[in-house]
């Protein structure tokens, strides 16, 4: 699962050896007592000042920068303080993919056959579809399955087409999400969506079955079945899934890639073995877990809760390892050029060279990342709900800030 990188579980700040002041109900005392060498006014107080932002007070902030050169903390504020993190929650679960998983792994998904192949072509029994959680499966995928069925000499199917979706739980929602939160899965002509996922991929497949010169006599039901592995395909590799988790910020992979952790590395394919299988990477690898809380792999439910400490601390985490940081870097979204922040921070100074996570809900705007590969940051702030406008005018100063102080 990876080992710890020059962490305990105290606190980042504390393990870094400053003593930064924490202030909750001011700015003044929130900066570290670190100048920029250039001569400027200290970088701290200016960071401190750019937090401000209309309705959402000190209290409701929390942010972090850390300089990956120097491991100096540069400004702190509420930094172990839990804060809703909205789609943020995606880069722990990122994180622990990376490390358990790795950036090579693929998704797969087989075709079974429960029976017999006889010399006539007729499969004397059914054929079962059965799903590893792959997010990107696609009805082109599923062409490619029937033509290999076809290819085994299979001509005739006398039994059902069967989708079995048992590797993970049959649950659409996580704890803390809204009534309306409700995560269907991808039906698989792309253009719609299904609360039904394992009988349409399955009538899907029987369908292209016949196209491809496979006639199948039964219907297509979904159940738990077994069978031997005919044909398989599989996803693209992790890091390009990794895209859309990250810089599009897409709740349906993240949710499937956690419940993937927890049927791959803990005791099943659901949300909270996927959630204890985070929190048990992340503390193996020195990540600070005080007022940290994991419901769920997208970050829409509202008992999420992250500090900016444990978010700086997984960037520079993968910062220091030189496999997860390209693919990191790779996943998120790209100041001015991709992504949730194709539209932000269009400035010669940050275009192109800030990569980071967004995240926004009812009660959060967070924005998380690294600066000119010189410094690595995270801003939080909450609300009921928030002033995503004005938090993100504040988020976008305070990364012109390290911008400009690289």
């Amino acid at each position: 699962m990876g080992q710890a990188h020059g962490y305990d579980h105290a606190p980042l700040i504390a393990r870094l050896g400053f003593a930064l002041l924490v202030a909750s109900l001011g700015w003044g005392a929130s900066v570290a007592a670190a100048r920029t060498g250039t001569g400027n006014a200290d970088l701290g107080n200016r960071l401190g000042a750019a937090l401000h932002a209309k309705g959402i007070g000190p209290a409701r902030t929390g942010a972090m920068a850390l300089d990956l050169a120097s491991g100096r903390v540069v400004f702190a504020h509420n930094s172990a303080v839990g804060f809703v993190p909205a789609s943020n929650e995606k880069l722990p679960v990122t994180y622990t993919a990376l490390k358990v998983l790795g950036p090579t792994f693929r998704f797969p998904t087989e075709v079974r056959g429960q029976g017999s192949l006889g010399t006539d072509g007729t499969w004397a029994g059914n054929l079962v579809l059965k799903g590893y959680g792959d997010p990107t499966l696609s009805t082109a995928r599923l062409r490619i399955l029937a033509d290999r069925v076809h290819r085994l000499g299979i001509t005739r199917v006398t039994g059902m087409v069967i989708g079995d979706e048992s590797f993970f739980d049959k649950l659409r929602t996580a704890p803390g999400w809204k009534a309306s939160f409700y995560i269907v899965d991808r039906a698989w002509t792309g253009k719609a969506y299904t609360t039904t996922p394992a009988y349409t991929a399955a009538d899907t497949f029987r369908k292209l079955l016949i196209k491809a010169g496979v006639a199948v006599a039964g219907k297509t039901r979904s159940f738990q079945a077994g069978g031997k592995v005919l044909a398989v395909t599989v996803s693209k590799p992790l890091d390009e899934v990794l895209h859309a988790v990250d810089a599009d910020s897409d709740n349906f992979s993240a949710e499937l890639l956690l419940k993937e952790l927890g049927a791959v590395a803990g005791d099943g394919g659901t949300s909270s073995d996927g959630a204890a299988v985070v929190r048990r990477v992340l503390a193996q690898n020195g990540v600070p877990l005080e007022g940290v809380t994991i419901a769920d792999g997208s970050g829409l439910s509202s008992l999420d809760r992250l500090t900016p400490q444990a978010l700086v601390a997984i960037l520079r985490q993968c910062w220091a390892d030189g496999a997860l940081r390209g693919t990191l870097v790779q996943a998120m979204a790209v100041a001015g050029r991709s992504g949730t922040l194709e539209h932000r921070l269009l400035g010669p100074g940050t275009r192109g060279t800030v990569v980071g996570k967004t995240g926004t809900t009812d009660l959060a705007s967070v924005l998380s990342g690294f600066v000119h590969r010189r410094y690595a940051f995270a801003v939080m702030e909450n609300g009921k709900p928030v002033q995503w406008w004005t938090a993100r005018a504040a988020q976008d100063r305070f990364v012109q800030l390290l911008a400009a102080a690289s």
